[in-house]
């Protein structure tokens, strides 16, 4: 059993719910339909979980919902919930996943373990009443996860002592001179370009906010001189359709150059999903 996005927002209207938390991609087709009009005078809050929310989606939620406030969240399944925005922050930094939860600490750490300066990106590492224990009967993703916390970071002491574990995210995050963190990608997804580093939820935020796209995935395959070549897979938006080269041309007005997609593939029909509901990329980078 399963509910399609119109069956969501018909749940609803019917059950007047209150709160909302959704995977992206729900919230992505959720944000291209029309919203009965009763929906917004009792739902109090949204949030995403499983991965951030496109700028370009929380913009339409939050004109179709004034009154309905945004939790905008990062959590991780070795630890659960990690980081959210409190819905006053939104106008301020609305591509931002937050600060820590309370009984949780995140640190930003660079390949050596030392703490990463404002604005340099590493990997978000969480420690803290929420970690896990680790895999059941799975020692070797255990160990690829949770590992000890380095000596000197994070107020840690060296010596004899017990070792700590935190959960390394394999997710690449910067951290501003505010203390508020903002996520960059996967770390085992980044693409390498002409020589630049690019995320392909930075492509993928660009083109949702060219309005042409409904889904959306962005991939490096290996190229001979670029190192990789970017290439996206897209879904027509809802009851429309796409024209491939004016998108293209759109990529390259908003992209700089060693972004922009050196090819782009229609797919009919909604991208696959893994069984988190989350859209599978494996899936879809054996199709290339």
């Amino acid at each position: 059993n399963y509910l399609m996005p119109r069956d969501v927002l018909k749940a609803l209207e019917k059950e007047q719910v209150t709160g909302l938390t959704a995977l992206p991609p729900l919230w992505i087709q959720l944000s291209q339909l029309q919203w009965p009009e009763a929906v917004s005078h009792h739902l109090r809050y949204i949030a995403n979980t499983g991965g951030r929310m496109p700028l370009d989606t929380l913009t339409k939620l939050r004109s179709m919902l004034p009154q309905t406030k945004p939790f905008l969240m990062y959590g991780l399944t070795e630890a659960f919930r990690a980081t959210y925005l409190p819905p006053a922050e939104v106008d301020r930094r609305p591509d931002s996943i937050g600060k820590a939860i309370p009984n949780a600490e995140v640190l930003v750490l660079r390949e050596d373990g030392t703490e990463c300066a404002a604005n340099e990106p590493g990997e978000l590492v969480q420690r803290g009443a929420l970690v896990g224990m680790g895999y059941w009967n799975d020692p070797e993703k255990t160990a690829e996860r949770y590992k000890p916390l380095p000596a000197g970071v994070g107020g840690r002491e060296g010596g004899l002592v017990l070792p700590e574990l935190a959960v390394f995210s394999g997710d690449n995050v910067r951290r501003d001179e505010e203390g508020f963190l903002y996520f960059i990608g996967r770390r085992d997804e980044m693409m390498k370009t002409s020589g630049y580093r690019v995320s392909p939820t930075e492509v993928e935020e660009i083109l949702y906010a060219t309005q042409m796209v409904g889904e959306c995935a962005a991939f490096g395959v290996t190229h001979d001189t670029l190192g990789q070549a970017i290439v996206v897979i897209v879904t027509p938006p809802p009851g429309g359709t796409i024209d491939l080269a004016a998108l293209q041309t759109e990529c390259r007005t908003r992209m700089p150059a060693y972004m922009v997609p050196s090819r782009i593939e229609l797919h009919e029909g909604p991208l696959p999903r893994n069984p988190n509901g989350k859209i599978d990329r494996k899936a879809l980078a054996n199709q290339l």
